[in-house]
């Protein structure tokens, strides 16, 4: 119970730390000034740092060795003064611990010697017999603090020093010197040391630190500043850059960069502003470019309504009395009626694409259930798949509302399965009608000749054939797939396609239930490996985006 509300309490602080983290993830990614500001205080601090134990190393070591080098001397020089006051004292005699004593007393309380160092600082001294002495052993001062291996070593008869740790009569630990020297003296030899505190020098690092550590702080925040100072010099212009280049993308084609100087960064917007200056030139002369070509387009479709519906008049009477004309002229009265009808819906699906190309188009959205409208598309076209005996695989539940233009997604649905069935070589075309909360989808699957790798981009292309030297059964003008992605845009939502060779192809349309709505899943998958589920992941295949290269060769091919 007690970890489960531990538990609990612990979500509050992992979100904030996760939001942190986020947060930090995409200033670091997106801000550059804080990528260099942060180096170069990473490489700073290591510097700074290296540099810093190096110094206080290096003082260290001369604070020691200025220290030892005194100690030495006033060891060397103490040793001599009590050579002299010792010469005939016998450490077996009785008194003799009052006589080191008063020897000790004289040397800590002399006030200055002959050559002896005022910068050893203070100390304290011992004086004792030898351990190995047969007798009694007699000292004076704090003998114990003296370690044993430095006792050997002056024993041995040598000048020695160590470094230890003494305790004064608080219990407070001192790093001390101790230097020794053996004394003669009449009757033998005595062990001398002088025990010098390094507290001062503890002291002196202790500062020395201190002023480095606050050194180093103010030199990396002296180095943070400057980094970003001199990186704002450059991120600046670059930051304006990128602003000035998304409002032109956005369409302000008059947006320019401010030059200043003769820099690099000067360089950079002259070539900038002139390379805005021709890409706005080239943009407007494609756009009054193609507004010449779909007024054209629109101007020529219109005016062969005229002539076209005089020559459909004719054709109908030549048509109506074909019994009456020999053979051949009855053939070319129905290839004239049967061209007039392919030469109308070319006309028709012009218009269509001049309307949506000038962004004129309407939406007359209206909620209707989705069944009505997929069925009647799918019998409007029930006519050539009997003719092929390609048999339809309806799956079209009753009861799926949505707010679509009826009349745009029947032309949708009957492009589709017409291609389908133009396409499938007589096997089964699938028509699959599925919907979730906020999607409605329709997939179109045939099991014919399929399509090539890459070529699932390209069929919403305009006048684009699969197969150029195919023959088409339904007579179609080469929009109709062109106009269909076109419908699928303007109510917002997609058409895709999928297809391998040898296992057919697939057209998944997929709409909003609600005008305004925006898709972001499918409720059908649009590949075969997958049954259909309510359920299914956003296909990989996108709509494809709609870009002024297909307006472009449509208009050159019309052209």
């Amino acid at each position: 119970m007690i970890s489960e509300r531990v538990r609990r309490a612990m979500v509050p602080a992992r979100q904030l730390i996760a939001e942190l983290n986020e947060a930090w993830n995409l200033a670091w990614r997106r801000s550059l000034q804080l990528r260099v500001v942060i180096s170069t205080l990473a490489l700073s601090a290591a510097v700074v740092l290296v540099l810093g134990l190096v110094l206080q190393t290096q003082i260290a070591q001369r604070l020691l060795q200025a220290k030892e080098a005194d100690a030495r001397v006033r060891t060397e020089t103490g040793a001599v003064l009590l050579e002299r006051d010792l010469a005939g004292v016998d450490p077996d005699r009785e008194g003799a611990q009052g006589e080191l004593n008063n020897a000790l007393d004289r040397l800590t309380n002399a006030s200055s010697a002959e050559n002896q160092p005022a910068t050893a600082g203070e100390f304290r001294a011992v004086l004792t017999t030898s351990v190995g002495d047969a007798g009694a052993q007699v000292s004076a001062g704090p003998v114990e603090d003296v370690p044993p291996m430095l006792r050997e070593a002056v024993a041995a008869g040598t000048l020695s020093n160590q470094y230890t740790t003494t305790r004064t009569e608080q219990s407070v630990e001192v790093p001390t010197l101790i230097v020794g020297q053996p004394v003669r003296t009449a009757v033998g030899e005595l062990e001398f040391y002088l025990l010098f505190p390094l507290t001062a020098e503890q002291r002196t690092l202790g500062t020395v630190q201190s002023t480095l550590i606050v050194g180093g702080l103010v030199l990396l925040l002296l180095l943070a500043g400057i980094a970003g100072i001199v990186t704002r010099q450059v991120v600046r212009p670059v930051r304006q850059a990128a602003e000035i280049a998304e409002r032109f993308a956005d369409g302000h084609l008059d947006e320019r960069m401010p030059v200043q100087g003769e820099d690099e960064v000067a360089r950079l917007g002259e070539s900038y502003n002139e390379m805005a200056s021709s890409i706005q030139s080239q943009i407007r002369q494609l756009e009054e470019f193609g507004a010449l070509q779909r007024r054209f387009t629109s101007d020529v479709s219109h005016e062969l309504r005229t002539p076209l519906t005089t020559v459909r008049m004719a054709a109908d009477v030549l048509y109506a009395s074909r019994e009456e004309l020999l053979p051949a002229l009855r053939r070319s009265s129905e290839l004239l009626v049967a061209e007039l009808d392919r030469f109308e819906a070319l006309l028709a699906d012009l218009l269509e694409i001049s309307r949506l190309d000038a962004g004129v188009a309407e939406l007359g959205a209206e909620r209707v259930d989705m069944h009505v409208v997929v069925t009647r598309a799918v019998e409007a076209v029930r006519g050539i798949a009997d003719e092929t005996g390609t048999p339809l695989e309806l799956q079209l539940p009753v009861g799926v509302p949505a707010e679509v233009d009826p009349r745009r997604v029947e032309r949708i649905v009957r492009n589709l399965v017409a291609n389908a069935i133009d396409h499938s070589e007589g096997k089964p075309v699938r028509v699959v009608l599925r919907a979730d909360e906020r999607a409605v989808a329709v997939l179109v699957r045939d099991h014919g000749v399929g399509l090539r790798p890459g070529e699932a981009g390209l069929v919403f292309n305009r006048f684009w054939r699969a197969e150029e030297s195919r023959a088409r059964r339904s007579g179609g003008s080469g929009l109709g797939l062109s106009i269909a992605i076109e419908d699928a845009r303007l109510h917002g939502g997609w058409l895709q396609a999928w297809g391998e060779i040898g296992k057919g192809a697939a057209f998944r349309l997929t709409l909003p239930r609600t005008v305004g709505d925006v898709v972001e899943s499918s409720p059908l998958p649009l590949g075969p490996e997958e049954p259909p589920a309510p359920t299914a992941e956003p296909a990989s295949v996108p709509t494809p985006a709609r870009t002024s290269t297909r307006s472009d060769a449509f208009l050159q091919e019309g052209s």
